[in-house]
């Protein structure tokens, strides 16, 4: 993975032309840092791909990898559709400049509210995933005089080689509707009954992180398979089909990921041939990439703090970050590379684990780095943190968000700015004083006694 950045003149790791160090230092750590060049490369790579084996299709970022602003005006601006799973995602694509007509909206419980909002904006794409939601959303598009175009989000029943938290597309799984049980054409059934929405076609999306092409084949083949069903018992020809995400990057240097071009060419190639065999004519592709956009772009860069030896066990290298800021190694048991910003290329003399600052056991960040020897003050890079990071930041333990910058032909610029501690207490509401007394003084009169 270090391989995979340049190095400065004085040898330390050099991140879209900024020297570590000096981003350290001028934006203050935890810090995360997008490589421009890296990211806008990947966005190009799938733009370009499309242009070659789905002319006509459409590549759309699934925001939910990393939804600022920044990531929503890039995406946008080299030709993406962008894919939103919330009120908040979908209002920060909005704020971006991105075209409510470019924006798919998913999730497996849309509230009302949130159903109401894409109405009123008029979002492209809707992905149904539940017959609840089929049902409010045609009333609610009824009420207010419009039509929601839509997909029905189907699985498969595949199962692919990933953590079980991250498949999405087997049996038993809280996403859309089943294809084996007949939920799926149940959904379709209904769906061209419903005046307030028009369906458009259909939507599968298997999981994450996959290292294979197999699956997204498989996918593929079994959703144009369940289309032509469709057309054999109902007469419904879909016009579209989003075949989903999930192709994997490397975290770590034994990772050896399809590149953008041959997951692009598989999943075209298995669409047309599958509907060729069917008869059926070949509807237009969608494909929702995230992290193999934003995340081999991502560095994060840390200070180290206590450098403590457990004898006989291992050392623990403590830095300003944690599980607040990357919850992926607790959540998932996700793996990463590291190295000491200012020596990468420094032999490793140790192995020690990268430990967080929340008051947590598990808040590991890299249970095994191999690192030279690291003093405190160390300034200590992780790689391949561009996704699911600061996306699914929180402030337990109260810590302040970090910062993100996006450096770029040697030059960084903020995109997101560092939490404070008055960020943290911004939305909080103090008790009255009656009411803290009263709290203090014992059971309110009349009220909960604690029996």
């Amino acid at each position: 993975m270090r391989d995979e950045f340049p190095r400065t003149r004085d040898g330390h790791l050099c991140v879209g032309g900024c020297d570590a160090l000096e981003l350290a230092r001028t934006f203050g750590t935890p810090l995360h840092v997008l490589d421009g060049g890296r990211l806008r490369a990947n966005l190009r790579a799938y733009r370009e791909a499309f242009a070659r084996h789905a002319p006509g299709g459409q590549p759309v970022f699934a925001s939910k990898a990393l939804c600022v602003l920044a990531t929503c005006q890039l995406a946008h601006r080299e030709g993406f559709w962008v894919d939103v799973a919330s009120g908040g995602e979908l209002h920060t694509a909005l704020r971006a400049g991105v075209p409510a007509a470019h924006l798919v909206f998913h999730g497996n419980y849309k509230t009302e509210e949130e159903l109401r909002y894409a109405l009123e904006v008029g979002v492209g794409r809707v992905a149904v995933d539940n017959f609840f939601e089929l049902d409010l959303l045609d009333r609610l598009a009824r009420q207010t005089g419009r039509v929601a175009d839509v997909w029905l989000r189907v699985t498969p029943g595949i199962e692919p080689h990933t953590h079980r938290a991250i498949q999405t597309g087997g049996v038993d799984t809280k996403f859309g509707f089943g294809i084996p049980g007949g939920a799926a054409l149940r959904a379709t059934r209904e769906a061209l009954k419903r005046p307030g929405v028009r369906l458009r076609g259909f939507h599968s999306h298997i999981g994450s992180q996959i290292l294979d092409l197999e699956p997204f084949r498989r996918n593929a083949e079994l959703v144009v398979a369940f289309a032509a069903q469709v057309r054999s018992e109902l007469g419904y020809v879909a016009e579209e089909l989003n075949l989903g995400g999930g192709l994997g990057i490397r975290y770590l240097s034994s990772d050896r990921p399809p590149s953008i071009e041959a997951y692009v060419a598989e999943v075209a190639e298995a669409l047309h041939s599958s509907c060729r065999a069917a008869g059926y004519p070949t509807p237009r592709l969608f494909l929702e990439p995230g992290r193999s956009v934003v995340g081999p772009a991502g560095v994060t860069l840390y200070t180290v703090g206590p450098v403590k030896e457990v004898d006989g066990v291992r050392t623990y290298v403590a830095v300003d970050g944690g599980m607040y800021e990357n919850p992926r190694p607790a959540l998932y048991g996700a793996r990463y590379e590291a190295v000491v910003a200012h020596r990468p290329d420094d032999p490793p003399e140790q192995v020690v684990a990268l430990a967080g600052r929340c008051c947590e056991s598990g808040d590991v960040l890299v249970w095994e780095a191999h690192l030279p020897a690291v003093r405190p003050g160390d300034v200590v890079a992780v790689f391949s943190t561009g996704a699911y990071t600061y996306s699914m930041a929180s402030n337990y333990n109260r810590f302040p968000r970090p910062a993100v910058v996006l450096a770029e032909e040697g030059r960084a610029t903020l995109v997101v700015r560092r939490e404070g501690y008055e960020d943290l207490v911004r939305l909080d509401v103090p008790l009255s004083p009656e009411v803290s007394q009263a709290v203090v003084g014992g059971p309110v009169a009349g009220g909960y006694d604690g029996a």
